[in-house]
């Protein structure tokens, strides 16, 4: 008999999203209740959970969510800290015992400003500072590792299902407007704390279920921007390539899109003279950063979600709404736990977009 482990499963993980358009906070409950059905999706290797909108009180503060292996890690990043940044409030994140979830590692959290000094040495706009500055953590500093850097968000994650995840974290205990879950079943990365979904930086968040065969060429246009992948997943490579492609290139998000799940060349042939220009030059121009490979991913910011799957639709993605909430799951069954009666429910197609913006907002 084949037993965990020896037998792979290409379909594994499960993700999930809500979003209030309006902006009202609801419990983390509702997430939990959601990723919970597709438990059969992950094998308790990670789980993990994404929330904008939680810290209402210290909206204008860097939470850095981190992971330390031990005191002499958390005590070498608490240096640096000090040295970039002016500490608001610093504390462990909360946690309940749970049988199932162990070996944690510290887990701490910081609510946090650039030094307007360093800010202003660096010669570098704030975002990338503390862009620069998680990545030196990641790479730099031996068993620490940085969950999420957002604003008014956070990352909570584990080796575990999320269902287990979500009771550790007391997620009930949370409100935020935007909520994203991930269920994992590692396929050819490690189950380990830090390689649990979501993977983030500054508010993006990117939970995601499939294979990126492309990973060595993502990432190695990625290290020429500066960045470094370090955390052993394609997951994290995703996750940078919508920062720079949004951020720090100010790309519209239909044209980041059309670059990361560009249309197959015969289809580019058959379009209008201008959109064929443009998807041309974006093929030619980011060619690195074409993310190969079956996928289905929600990509979560302050403004709102995008859940996208590959060009194929080799992973499963669904989507409903009613009046205020946009929800998205890889399965049907997770969006009537929390939403039984949608006033529309849809599958799209392969590389089509599910756009959820809050109310207010132009764009992702």
């Amino acid at each position: 008999m084949l037993r965990e482990g020896q037998v792979r499963i290409p379909s594994g993980c499960a993700i999930s999203g809500i979003i209030n358009r309006k902006r009202k906070r609801f419990s983390g409950t509702k997430i939990i209740d959601s990723i919970a059905i597709m438990h059969d999706r992950s094998n308790g290797l990670g789980g993990g959970f994404a929330a904008y909108g939680i810290y209402p009180e210290y909206k204008d503060y860097y939470a850095f969510h981190m992971f330390y292996d031990s005191l002499q890690a958390k005590e070498d990043v608490e240096h640096f800290f000090n040295q970039h940044f002016s500490v608001e409030l610093s504390g462990i994140i909360p946690t309940r015992k749970v049988c199932s979830i162990k070996d944690a590692p510290l887990i701490w959290r910081y609510f946090m400003k650039p030094l307007p000094d360093k800010l202003r040495d660096s010669d570098l706009c704030e975002d990338e500072y503390v862009v620069q500055c998680v990545m030196t953590i990641n790479s730099r500093f031996q068993g620490a590792y940085v969950v999420s850097s957002g604003i008014n968000m956070g990352a909570f994650k584990a080796v575990g299902y999320p269902e287990d995840v979500g009771e550790f974290y007391r997620l009930d205990e949370y409100k935020g407007y935007t909520w994203t879950a991930h269920g994992r079943f590692p396929t050819n990365t490690p189950g380990w704390w830090g390689g649990a979904h979501p993977f983030t930086l500054l508010d993006w968040s990117v939970v995601h279920n499939g294979e990126i065969s492309s990973y060595d060429a993502n990432r190695r246009y990625l290290e020429m921007f500066g960045y470094e992948c370090t955390l052993q997943t394609d997951t994290e490579a995703i996750t940078y390539a919508f920062d720079l492609l949004l951020r720090r290139h100010g790309l519209p998000l239909d044209v980041a899109i059309k670059t990361v799940a560009a249309p197959f060349w015969d289809s580019i042939q058959r379009m209008d003279g201008s959109d064929r220009q443009l998807v041309r030059a974006l093929r030619i121009t980011y060619g690195s950063l074409l993310i190969n490979g079956p996928f289905s991913i929600i990509l979560g910011s302050q403004n709102g979600i995008v859940a996208l799957n590959d060009r194929l639709k080799l992973r499963a993605l669904v989507a409903a709404e009613d009046n205020e909430n946009l929800y998205v799951a890889s399965e049907e069954a997770a969006i009537r736990a929390v939403c039984p009666n949608p006033q529309r429910v849809w599958s799209p197609q392969g590389g089509e977009p599910v756009i959820g913006l809050l109310e207010g907002a132009e764009s992702i």
